[in-house]
Protein backbone atom coordinates (compact mmCIF):
# COMPACT_ATOMS: atom_id res chain seq x y z
CA UNK A 1 0.00 0.00 0.00
CA UNK A 2 1.43 3.49 -0.94
CA UNK A 3 2.00 6.05 1.76
CA UNK A 4 0.34 9.03 2.32
CA UNK A 5 1.10 12.09 0.51
CA UNK A 6 1.91 15.46 2.63
CA UNK A 7 1.49 18.53 0.46
CA UNK A 8 2.98 21.79 3.02
CA UNK A 9 2.11 25.14 1.49
CA UNK A 10 3.59 28.07 2.89
CA UNK A 11 3.89 31.60 1.30
CA UNK A 12 7.23 32.66 1.69
CA UNK A 13 10.58 30.99 0.04
CA UNK A 14 13.10 30.28 1.14
CA UNK A 15 14.93 33.94 -0.06
CA UNK A 16 12.59 35.38 2.27
CA UNK A 17 14.47 33.88 5.30
CA UNK A 18 11.34 34.06 8.01
CA UNK A 19 9.94 32.16 10.42
CA UNK A 20 7.41 31.23 8.13
CA UNK A 21 9.91 29.38 5.38
CA UNK A 22 12.21 28.25 8.34
CA UNK A 23 8.84 26.38 9.80
CA UNK A 24 8.11 24.85 6.45
CA UNK A 25 11.27 23.66 6.08
CA UNK A 26 12.19 22.04 9.44
CA UNK A 27 8.58 20.19 9.01
CA UNK A 28 8.67 19.34 5.86
CA UNK A 29 11.99 17.57 6.73
CA UNK A 30 10.48 15.56 9.41
CA UNK A 31 7.69 14.63 7.65
CA UNK A 32 9.63 13.48 4.81
CA UNK A 33 11.22 10.36 6.65
CA UNK A 34 7.50 9.13 6.61
CA UNK A 35 5.93 10.55 3.61
CA UNK A 36 6.45 11.90 0.55
CA UNK A 37 6.36 15.32 0.75
CA UNK A 38 5.86 18.37 -1.76
CA UNK A 39 6.22 22.06 -0.35
CA UNK A 40 4.39 24.71 -2.69
CA UNK A 41 3.61 28.48 -2.10
CA UNK A 42 0.18 27.82 -3.66
CA UNK A 43 -1.45 24.74 -4.17
CA UNK A 44 -2.66 23.89 -8.13
CA UNK A 45 -3.95 20.91 -7.50
CA UNK A 46 -1.24 18.29 -7.39
CA UNK A 47 -1.83 15.06 -5.93
CA UNK A 48 -2.05 14.85 -2.04
CA UNK A 49 -3.87 13.51 0.90
CA UNK A 50 -3.63 15.96 3.26
CA UNK A 51 -2.74 19.32 3.62
CA UNK A 52 -0.60 21.92 6.00
CA UNK A 53 -0.88 25.40 4.52
CA UNK A 54 0.81 28.15 6.91
CA UNK A 55 -0.96 31.62 7.47
CA UNK A 56 -4.63 31.60 7.23
CA UNK A 57 -4.82 34.60 5.22
CA UNK A 58 -2.03 34.54 2.82
CA UNK A 59 -2.77 30.64 2.23
CA UNK A 60 -6.24 31.18 1.70
CA UNK A 61 -6.58 30.36 -1.85
CA UNK A 62 -4.63 27.47 -1.61
CA UNK A 63 -7.13 26.56 1.49
CA UNK A 64 -10.16 27.73 -0.30
CA UNK A 65 -9.54 25.52 -3.55
CA UNK A 66 -8.27 22.31 -1.39
CA UNK A 67 -11.69 22.12 0.48
CA UNK A 68 -13.54 22.85 -2.53
CA UNK A 69 -11.86 19.77 -4.45
CA UNK A 70 -11.21 17.65 -2.17
CA UNK A 71 -13.34 18.52 0.88
CA UNK A 72 -13.01 14.90 2.71
CA UNK A 73 -9.07 15.04 2.74
CA UNK A 74 -7.56 16.34 5.74
CA UNK A 75 -6.38 20.46 6.24
CA UNK A 76 -4.50 21.71 8.69
CA UNK A 77 -3.94 25.73 8.55
CA UNK A 78 -0.74 26.33 11.17
CA UNK A 79 -1.71 30.82 12.56
CA UNK A 80 0.77 33.12 12.42
CA UNK A 81 1.04 36.05 14.68
CA UNK A 82 -0.84 38.17 11.91
CA UNK A 83 -3.22 35.49 11.50
CA UNK A 84 -4.39 34.93 15.66
CA UNK A 85 -4.10 38.72 16.51
CA UNK A 86 -5.33 40.59 13.41
CA UNK A 87 -6.77 39.13 10.36
CA UNK A 88 -8.95 36.64 12.00
CA UNK A 89 -10.54 39.13 13.50
CA UNK A 90 -11.40 41.12 10.32
CA UNK A 91 -10.18 39.45 7.31
CA UNK A 92 -12.91 37.31 5.58
CA UNK A 93 -10.05 34.76 3.91
CA UNK A 94 -8.94 34.32 7.13
CA UNK A 95 -12.25 33.48 8.69
CA UNK A 96 -12.78 30.85 6.03
CA UNK A 97 -9.88 29.64 6.56
CA UNK A 98 -10.11 28.72 10.12
CA UNK A 99 -14.03 27.28 9.14
CA UNK A 100 -11.90 25.01 6.36
CA UNK A 101 -9.33 23.34 8.28
CA UNK A 102 -9.74 20.23 10.63
CA UNK A 103 -7.05 21.14 12.61
CA UNK A 104 -6.04 24.67 13.66
CA UNK A 105 -1.97 24.47 15.23
CA UNK A 106 -0.83 27.20 17.63
CA UNK A 107 2.45 28.20 18.14
CA UNK A 108 2.05 29.55 21.48
CA UNK A 109 0.66 28.14 24.96
CA UNK A 110 -1.69 31.46 24.76
CA UNK A 111 -2.56 30.76 21.31
CA UNK A 112 -6.02 29.12 21.37
CA UNK A 113 -7.91 32.08 23.33
CA UNK A 114 -8.17 34.35 20.70
CA UNK A 115 -9.63 31.61 18.34
CA UNK A 116 -13.79 31.68 17.87
CA UNK A 117 -15.07 30.41 20.90
CA UNK A 118 -16.50 27.38 18.51
CA UNK A 119 -13.86 26.74 16.91
CA UNK A 120 -11.06 26.07 19.52
CA UNK A 121 -12.02 22.24 19.78
CA UNK A 122 -9.97 22.16 16.16
CA UNK A 123 -7.13 24.15 18.11
CA UNK A 124 -3.61 22.13 18.70
CA UNK A 125 -0.39 23.77 20.11
CA UNK A 126 2.69 22.74 18.81
CA UNK A 127 5.74 24.92 20.12
CA UNK A 128 8.48 25.10 17.60
CA UNK A 129 12.01 23.88 18.63
CA UNK A 130 15.68 24.86 18.14
CA UNK A 131 18.39 22.66 18.38
CA UNK A 132 20.46 23.02 22.05
CA UNK A 133 23.81 24.49 22.06
CA UNK A 134 25.37 25.37 25.59
CA UNK A 135 25.45 28.51 27.12
CA UNK A 136 29.00 30.47 26.24
CA UNK A 137 31.03 31.02 29.79
CA UNK A 138 33.15 34.49 30.01
CA UNK A 139 30.49 36.82 28.03
CA UNK A 140 32.24 40.26 29.07
CA UNK A 141 31.30 41.62 32.12
CA UNK A 142 32.40 45.44 31.27
CA UNK A 143 29.85 45.82 28.44
CA UNK A 144 26.41 44.44 27.90
CA UNK A 145 25.78 43.00 24.33
CA UNK A 146 21.68 43.48 23.66
CA UNK A 147 20.59 41.67 20.42
CA UNK A 148 17.52 42.18 18.16
CA UNK A 149 16.50 39.51 15.58
CA UNK A 150 14.15 40.71 12.87
CA UNK A 151 13.41 42.11 9.93
CA UNK A 152 12.73 46.24 10.05
CA UNK A 153 8.43 45.83 9.98
CA UNK A 154 5.71 47.51 11.35
CA UNK A 155 4.83 44.52 13.20
CA UNK A 156 8.69 43.62 15.01
CA UNK A 157 8.81 47.41 16.62
CA UNK A 158 12.07 47.65 15.83
CA UNK A 159 11.66 51.70 16.70
CA UNK A 160 11.51 50.34 20.14
CA UNK A 161 14.60 48.99 19.95
CA UNK A 162 15.93 52.02 18.38
CA UNK A 163 14.59 54.36 20.82
CA UNK A 164 15.97 52.65 23.86
CA UNK A 165 19.56 52.95 22.46
CA UNK A 166 19.04 56.53 21.83
CA UNK A 167 17.95 56.89 25.58
CA UNK A 168 21.13 54.83 26.68
CA UNK A 169 23.13 56.79 24.56
CA UNK A 170 25.32 57.80 27.58
CA UNK A 171 25.93 54.22 28.87
CA UNK A 172 29.16 53.27 26.69
CA UNK A 173 28.75 50.00 28.62
CA UNK A 174 25.49 48.81 26.57
CA UNK A 175 25.75 47.85 23.09
CA UNK A 176 22.67 47.26 20.89
CA UNK A 177 23.02 44.98 17.77
CA UNK A 178 20.16 44.33 15.27
CA UNK A 179 20.27 41.68 12.34
CA UNK A 180 17.31 42.05 9.78
CA UNK A 181 16.75 43.44 6.59
CA UNK A 182 14.71 46.30 5.60
CA UNK A 183 11.60 45.40 4.41
CA UNK A 184 10.28 49.01 5.52
CA UNK A 185 12.46 51.53 3.34
CA UNK A 186 11.59 54.27 5.95
CA UNK A 187 12.62 52.06 9.21
CA UNK A 188 15.69 51.34 7.27
CA UNK A 189 16.79 54.76 6.28
CA UNK A 190 16.08 55.64 10.61
CA UNK A 191 18.55 52.45 11.17
CA UNK A 192 21.13 53.86 8.82
CA UNK A 193 21.02 57.24 10.45
CA UNK A 194 20.46 56.33 14.12
CA UNK A 195 24.12 53.82 13.48
CA UNK A 196 25.86 57.05 11.93
CA UNK A 197 25.50 59.02 15.03
CA UNK A 198 25.36 56.44 17.60
CA UNK A 199 28.38 53.90 17.32
CA UNK A 200 27.20 51.34 19.67
CA UNK A 201 24.05 50.68 17.22
CA UNK A 202 24.52 48.69 14.96
CA UNK A 203 22.40 47.73 12.10
CA UNK A 204 23.81 44.07 10.55
CA UNK A 205 21.29 43.44 7.63
CA UNK A 206 20.45 40.21 7.09
CA UNK A 207 22.63 37.75 8.02
CA UNK A 208 22.57 33.34 7.38
CA UNK A 209 20.70 31.74 9.93
CA UNK A 210 23.71 29.77 11.47
CA UNK A 211 25.71 33.39 11.91
CA UNK A 212 22.19 35.01 13.48
CA UNK A 213 21.97 32.17 15.95
CA UNK A 214 25.68 32.52 16.78
CA UNK A 215 25.49 35.83 17.44
CA UNK A 216 22.49 35.05 19.44
CA UNK A 217 24.33 32.40 21.52
CA UNK A 218 27.06 35.36 22.36
CA UNK A 219 24.81 38.17 23.08
CA UNK A 220 23.83 38.91 26.65
CA UNK A 221 20.78 39.45 25.97
CA UNK A 222 18.05 38.75 23.43
CA UNK A 223 15.49 41.86 22.73
CA UNK A 224 11.69 40.72 21.11
CA UNK A 225 9.98 43.91 20.49
CA UNK A 226 7.26 42.92 18.63
CA UNK A 227 3.59 44.23 18.25
CA UNK A 228 2.22 40.67 17.81
CA UNK A 229 3.85 37.22 17.03
CA UNK A 230 2.30 33.65 17.10
CA UNK A 231 5.27 31.75 18.51
CA UNK A 232 8.88 33.93 17.48
CA UNK A 233 11.43 31.13 16.17
CA UNK A 234 14.28 33.67 17.71
CA UNK A 235 12.91 33.70 21.49
CA UNK A 236 13.15 30.09 21.17
CA UNK A 237 16.67 30.23 19.86
CA UNK A 238 17.86 32.45 22.80
CA UNK A 239 16.18 30.18 25.26
CA UNK A 240 17.65 27.07 24.01
CA UNK A 241 21.31 28.50 23.78
CA UNK A 242 21.23 30.15 27.41
CA UNK A 243 20.72 34.04 26.20
CA UNK A 244 17.81 35.25 28.76
CA UNK A 245 15.23 37.83 27.00
CA UNK A 246 13.60 41.01 26.92
CA UNK A 247 10.08 40.81 25.46
CA UNK A 248 7.27 42.90 24.76
CA UNK A 249 4.21 41.87 27.03
CA UNK A 250 2.28 40.16 24.09
CA UNK A 251 0.24 36.63 24.25
CA UNK A 252 2.98 35.29 21.82
CA UNK A 253 5.44 36.17 24.06
CA UNK A 254 4.04 35.00 27.41
CA UNK A 255 3.07 31.77 25.52
CA UNK A 256 6.69 30.80 25.13
CA UNK A 257 8.36 32.87 28.15
CA UNK A 258 5.55 31.72 30.90
CA UNK A 259 3.37 34.27 32.31
CA UNK A 260 5.47 35.47 35.33
CA UNK A 261 8.31 35.77 33.12
CA UNK A 262 10.55 38.64 34.62
CA UNK A 263 11.69 40.14 31.71
CA UNK A 264 8.73 41.93 29.65
CA UNK A 265 7.96 45.59 28.77
CA UNK A 266 4.74 47.14 27.66
CA UNK A 267 4.22 47.03 23.63
CA UNK A 268 6.69 50.26 22.45
CA UNK A 269 7.31 51.03 25.81
CA UNK A 270 11.36 52.04 25.07
CA UNK A 271 11.92 53.76 28.18
CA UNK A 272 10.43 50.38 29.86
CA UNK A 273 13.13 48.46 27.55
CA UNK A 274 15.91 50.56 28.52
CA UNK A 275 14.86 50.56 32.44
CA UNK A 276 15.33 46.32 31.99
CA UNK A 277 18.93 46.68 30.13
CA UNK A 278 20.00 48.97 32.40
CA UNK A 279 19.37 46.22 35.59
CA UNK A 280 20.66 43.66 33.63
CA UNK A 281 23.78 45.31 33.15
CA UNK A 282 24.08 46.84 36.45
CA UNK A 283 22.41 43.88 38.87
CA UNK A 284 24.11 40.64 38.37
CA UNK A 285 20.93 38.97 40.03
CA UNK A 286 18.54 40.32 37.57
CA UNK A 287 20.47 38.65 34.71
CA UNK A 288 20.46 35.77 36.65
CA UNK A 289 17.19 35.25 37.60
CA UNK A 290 16.08 35.49 33.69
CA UNK A 291 19.14 32.78 32.80
CA UNK A 292 16.94 30.65 35.34
CA UNK A 293 13.80 31.48 34.09
CA UNK A 294 14.47 30.55 30.50
CA UNK A 295 16.23 27.41 31.87
CA UNK A 296 13.04 25.85 33.23
CA UNK A 297 11.25 26.39 30.26
CA UNK A 298 14.23 25.18 27.35
CA UNK A 299 12.77 21.48 27.90
CA UNK A 300 9.83 22.99 25.89
CA UNK A 301 11.32 23.67 22.58
CA UNK A 302 13.44 20.39 21.87
CA UNK A 303 13.08 19.32 18.74
CA UNK A 304 12.25 15.67 19.77
CA UNK A 305 9.23 17.17 21.16
CA UNK A 306 8.08 19.67 18.26
CA UNK A 307 8.60 15.97 16.39
CA UNK A 308 6.57 13.94 18.33
CA UNK A 309 3.24 16.56 18.20
CA UNK A 310 3.83 17.39 14.39
CA UNK A 311 3.78 13.57 13.76
CA UNK A 312 1.03 12.40 16.13
CA UNK A 313 -0.89 14.94 14.41
CA UNK A 314 -0.50 14.18 10.77
CA UNK A 315 -1.38 10.70 11.70
CA UNK A 316 -4.64 11.49 13.90
CA UNK A 317 -6.03 12.52 10.86
CA UNK A 318 -4.95 10.73 8.37
CA UNK A 319 -6.25 7.64 10.49
CA UNK A 320 -9.40 9.16 10.87
CA UNK A 321 -10.82 10.99 7.43
CA UNK A 322 -12.81 13.61 7.64
CA UNK A 323 -16.24 12.95 7.39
Amino acid sequence: MSRARIGLVTPAGPEANNGNWHTASRWARWLSAHYPVSVWQRWQHEPADLMIALHARRSAPSIAAWAAAQPRRPLIVVLTGTDLYRDIQSDAQAQASLRHADRLVVLNERGVAPLPADLRHKARVCLQSATPRRTLEGKSAARLRALMVGHLRAEKAPETFMAAAQALARRTDILFDHVGAALDAELGARAVALAARLPRYRWLGALPPGATRGRIQRAHVLVQASRMEGGAHTVIEAVTSGTPVLASRIDGNLGLLGDDYAGCFEVGDAAGLAALLERCRDDPAMLAMLQRQCRSRAALFHPARERATLLALVAELLEKPTP
